[in-house]
């Protein structure tokens, strides 16, 4: 939600999440005076969005409709992101076009994407192949690739941003190898070791927003807002 709120304050302004997750950022960009509202095909995760934001005080407005098919005009939204959707849709244009469809003039849109040449992106694919995979078909994408699908879509890309995996990918599966074997219930988050914690975020510094980093980012995203001759009203 940095990425939103470092173009300015929300407060007053529509903020749609499209596909709910837990509603944790909604409920973020409600506290600092969103007119917030959740959008997802399925009952139970808009439940699991109410739920959050009930024991944060908030209230979005839950909304159960079809991504591709949003029920709003034209031009209805200050604000759309979604994260970790995406890549679902085997043709990710039309969802972007409605995205695009539903937002103001200048508007923003945040997108946020798993990377291509992660290693989690090969062990994915090998569960994928294998039928072993938790979430059905899946894809990934390079940052450029991503800021050409926005620019498609009636979008002027204003910032781009990735993150690391941290904990790391062999931390997470020797947490959920121990987990399903029951051997071992290891933390979330592994306790810090303090030179080599303090090491590795100095390291990570150096390479943050390069190229190189864009190529080991576990998750990229980039934001943009709508251009004036893009489909839509404005508001």
């Amino acid at each position: 939600m940095e990425q939103i709120l470092a173009q300015g304050p929300v407060r007053g302004r529509r903020v749609l999440e499209v596909g709910a997750g837990s509603g944790r950022d909604s409920v973020a960009l409600a506290s600092e005076g969103a007119v917030a509202f959740i959008l997802d095909y399925s009952m139970a995760s808009l439940e699991t969005a109410r739920r959050v934001a009930g024991r944060h005080g908030a209230a979005p407005i839950l909304v159960r409709a079809d991504a591709l098919r949003l029920p709003f005009r034209d031009g209805a939204f200050d604000v759309i992101f979604h994260q970790g959707l995406l890549e679902h849709f085997r043709d990710p244009m039309p969802l972007l076009r409605e995205n695009v469809r539903a937002l103001k003039g200048e508007g923003l849109l945040l997108v946020d994407v798993p990377q291509r040449w992660h290693l989690y992106t090969a062990l994915k694919h090998a569960m994928i192949a294998t039928g072993t995979w938790f979430a059905g078909w899946e894809t990934e994408f390079t940052i450029g690739q991503l800021e050409r699908l926005l620019r498609a879509a009636g979008v002027r890309v204003v910032s781009r941003y990735g993150a690391w995996m941290v904990p790391g990918l062999f931390y997470r599966s020797l947490r959920a190898a121990l987990l399903k074997l029951k051997a071992a219930r290891l933390p979330l988050d592994p306790p810090r070791i303090p030179l080599l914690s303090a090491v590795l975020g100095r390291w990570r510094g150096l390479w943050e927003g390069t190229p190189v980093a864009f190529a080991t980012y576990f998750v990229i995203g980039a934001l943009g807002r709508k251009d004036s001759g893009a489909g839509g009203g404005a508001g």
